[in-house]
């Protein structure tokens, strides 16, 4: 629950300051909007150290009249407080023990910039000493991503994109702007905090093909395509709930500038939260040990459910709300580990031959890991719930696989080297098969490559296990 509210650390005196790494991005704040030293906010009622269930202490809401010379139309902006550590007392991050950690709790706060409507324009015209309140919808979609950022422990980057599915402002009006991409903010950039830096990531209202696109390519080039125009964002991208046509259709010749971009550079997309299974083609020859998606998954369950159980300040787990592509763009794997919990020096198994099983919801990012990703000399993961499966090119460095022994499980993760040679192969298969980048398969396919011993369905996997019970169970309900 929360409540809209004047700023009240604003009306502190000496006696009572604000802890310090909430100053710190107060007086930020103070010095992008001078005129609105206490502006109006929405505050927890029960904060979440407490055992409240919204992460974000306070959104505080500006208004912006923008700037006509540069396309920022007029608009408010919204700021959370939370994600960054507020306090530095470990009552909500623990504070990190490793000395190249610079980032303040998990390094980033949330903006959100939404147009006004010409209603409000003319109102603010008409009567200039009338204050103008603020639609609080975007505090929470702010309160809900940042839900989903402290249940996972997944943080965001710019040029993220988040396949939302439902109109941003809750209502049940089908609007076109049902997905959110992930820029810097371009007012409040990154501050130094007490506690570390703390970059400012603004979440964007887009299309479903603005979405598909960013995808595909990468969500940095999209966000550029919306700052060209007003009627699309403008220089600061102000998500306008009122627009009605996608970047796409306002300039169709950006779409042939992304499909040629994408042809020459790859896709910066680096992997998806997807639903697989696997398991290993046994040979004529003796395995070294046998490994498959139950036995891994089990052996994952029980030890992180034996890990020193944490407190309830620390955090709250349950299933995430919605997807989240994952940001790695280079190409070495070194110290990139898609999963959060390894066992302590896993050493690699190597597998003989691979039979990987993925779901028909993510059967279209395979063209583009091996079109736009593996045949540019990078690496592309599935990540699971608790294991994650990452293509690698022969050319990729850090990688556990070799092209002598192509498939590995380090840990809980998954690893099969595609040959520069079986490329081609996969894309005229995929091709012949119908594999579509927009569409999901209707029925089962199935790949095969036996000289490589590897082979690849696209179908429901069959999930062998109920999802663990974790040590903070209580949370669920």
């Amino acid at each position: 629950m929360s409540e809209c509210a004047s700023n009240p650390d604003k009306k502190t005196n000496d006696a009572v300051k604000p802890p310090s790494g909430l100053k710190a991005i107060i007086d930020h704040l103070c010095q992008m909007y001078p005129d609105q030293p206490n502006p109006l906010q929405v505050t927890t009622l029960l904060k979440y150290w407490l055992g409240g269930q919204d992460p974000l202490d306070y959104i505080s809401m500006y208004n912006n009249n923008g700037d006509p010379e540069k396309n920022v139309p007029p608009h408010w902006h919204y700021i959370s407080f939370g994600l960054s550590d507020l306090h530095g007392d470990e009552r909500v991050h623990m504070r990190s023990t490793e000395e190249q950690s610079t980032r303040s709790g998990m390094g980033f706060e949330l903006t959100f910039r939404l147009a006004k409507t010409k209603a409000e324009i003319q109102q603010q015209v008409q009567c200039p000493e009338k204050s103008l309140r603020p639609p609080t919808w975007p505090a929470n979609l702010l309160q809900s991503i940042g839900r989903y950022c402290f249940q996972t422990g997944n943080g965001l980057c710019f040029g993220d994109n988040i396949p939302w599915r439902k109109s941003l402002d809750g209502s049940p009006a089908n609007s076109p702007l049902q997905s959110l991409l992930v820029a810097q903010d371009p007012q409040l950039g990154c501050i130094e905090t007490p506690f570390g830096t703390v970059d400012f990531c603004q979440i964007v209202g887009v299309f479903e093909d603005e979405l598909e696109q960013a995808s595909r390519w990468n969500g940095r080039g999209v966000l550029n395509f919306l700052r060209r125009d007003v009627q699309t964002g403008g220089e600061w991208l102000v998500t306008n709930m009122q627009r009605i046509r996608s970047v796409f259709e306002l300039f169709p010749e950006t779409l042939l500038h992304l499909q040629d971009d994408l042809e020459k550079q790859g896709s910066d997309l680096a992997g998806v939260n997807a639903e697989f299974t696997f398991k290993e083609i046994k040979p004529r020859k003796v395995i070294k040990e046998e490994i498959d998606f139950q036995s891994l998954n089990e052996r994952c369950a029980s030890e992180e459910n034996n890990r020193q159980t944490l407190t309830e300040s620390q955090v709250k787990r349950e299933e995430p709300s919605f997807p989240q592509s994952m940001s790695l763009s280079n190409n070495s794997l070194h110290k990139s580990c898609p999963l959060d919990f390894q066992p302590q020096a896993p050493d690699c198994i190597s597998l003989d031959g691979i039979e990987i099983t993925l779901a028909p919801s993510v059967a279209k990012y395979l063209l583009l890991a091996i079109k736009d990703r593996i045949r540019h000399g990078r690496h592309f993961t599935f990540k699971a719930q608790h294991l994650a499966l990452t293509f690698v090119a022969e050319t990729v460095t850090g990688a556990a696989v070799n092209i002598n022994e192509p498939y590995g499980v380090l840990g809980y993760w998954i690893q099969v080297l595609i040959p520069s040679d079986l490329v081609p192969r996969m894309m005229a298969d995929f091709r012949n098969a119908h594999l579509d980048e927009s569409t999901e398969p209707a029925q089962r396919l199935e790949f095969d490559w036996p000289d490589k011993n590897f082979r690849l369905i696209v179908d429901q996997p069959v999930c062998l296990l109920p999802p663990p019970q974790t040590a903070m169970s209580l949370d669920a309900a």
